[in-house]
């Protein structure tokens, strides 16, 4: 059976010689999707049945400078030996004949990810706790890694990270208005990030930055707590604080308004809120935390900044054939992201 971005034959013939102990033939499932790169379950035929996970790029729309396996790949086994929780790392492929793309495969983990808010119900009040607290413990441990030690020492600059990521992201962010002809109109994007600009605080330090760090990119254990963390494609070195000022974003306390509707579903009963979360940091880390309204605005802005290319992509045509209640729900995600920007922006400089 032919899956899609997966040579099936080309495919196994090369787990035969890179990936030991599965039985052909293989079955490749696509278990996450998108605009991201894309995951495979990949099940072999013994019984019980071994499982692994193999990541490739999307198979269109690929950024020149995104969706680096061997980066990815790199990041995963080098965190392998330290406190933080990765899937192993088993073998890359950068062999575009055999499947197109690069590749990477990694072990199978049976966990849990909550996305929605029927997931966290179905959670126990002490496991949301627990997730709570495993996810800062483990951000703290993400932070502490000793970059030059396990071999990342070279992943990317360390300085000026916010400059770095403010050019990024404006430059995106004016790309996606380019494409609607200047119809996105979000006057609080240019304002906001020339205030943040003004405003920089000192880089304490230099540590892996996970860059989209939250409880939906974690597996957790039966018992609540965080087992192995995802998504690691954008990850660099830099400013920690900015994954902590993006965590508080997408976390929701029970009387405030999730950032997006997929966002992590953490009003339940059982999570911690906001100001715990940072408190638990705080004293994980050791960390100072007095510039903290700077990253939440920081991160406010990039998210809009992120949506703002999503909705674009929509209302442009590029997605192909969707609804126009698609893409107004996009604009209404935008405008609201926009306001939140605003509104975390007042007083930071």
């Amino acid at each position: 059976m032919q899956t899609d971005g997966i040579d099936v034959a080309s495919v196994t013939d090369w787990f035969d010689d890179h990936v030991p102990g599965l039985v052909p033939p293989l079955d490749f499932e696509l278990i996450a999707g998108g605009h991201s790169n894309l995951t495979y379950a990949v099940t072999d035929a013994a019984d019980p049945p071994n499982r692994r996970v193999l990541r490739r790029p999307p198979l269109r729309q690929v950024l020149a400078t995104a969706h680096d396996m061997e980066r990815e790949h790199r990041i995963i086994a080098a965190l392998g030996p330290t406190d933080v929780p990765v899937p192993a790392a088993i073998a890359l492929c950068t062999d575009e004949a055999v499947n197109g793309r690069p590749f990477y495969v990694m072990d199978f983990v049976d966990g849990r990810v909550i996305r929605s808010t029927a997931d966290a119900a179905a959670l126990t009040p002490d496991e949301r706790r627990r997730a709570g607290e495993s996810l800062v413990d483990v951000l703290a441990a993400i932070h502490a890694v000793d970059i030059d030690a396990v071999g990342l020492g070279d992943l990317g600059r360390r300085e000026d990270y916010i400059s770095r990521q403010l050019r990024r992201w404006y430059s995106q962010f004016q790309g996606s208005d380019s494409q609607l002809d200047g119809a996105l109109g979000l006057t609080a994007v240019h304002e906001v990030h020339d205030r943040l600009q003004r405003s920089i605080p000192t880089q304490v330090g230099a540590a892996i930055v996970h860059g989209d760090y939250r409880l939906d990119n974690c597996m957790l254990h039966p018992d609540g707590s965080v087992m192995a963390v995802l998504d690691w494609e954008i990850c660099t070195l830099g400013d920690p604080l900015a994954d902590v000022g993006l965590l508080w974003v997408y976390w929701s306390d029970p009387d405030g308004v999730a950032v997006l509707p997929q966002a992590s579903p953490t009003a339940f009963d059982g999570f911690p809120g906001k100001s715990e979360l940072i408190e638990r940091y705080a004293r994980r880390s050791g960390r100072d935390l007095s510039d903290l309204g700077f990253y939440i605005a920081f991160g406010y802005w990039k998210l809009t900044c992120i949506i703002a290319g999503v909705y674009a992509r929509y209302a442009g045509g590029a997605m192909g054939d969707v609804s126009d209640a698609e893409v107004a729900g996009f604009r209404a995600m935008l405008d609201s992201l926009s306001e939140a920007t605003a509104a975390a922006a007042e007083g930071i400089d």
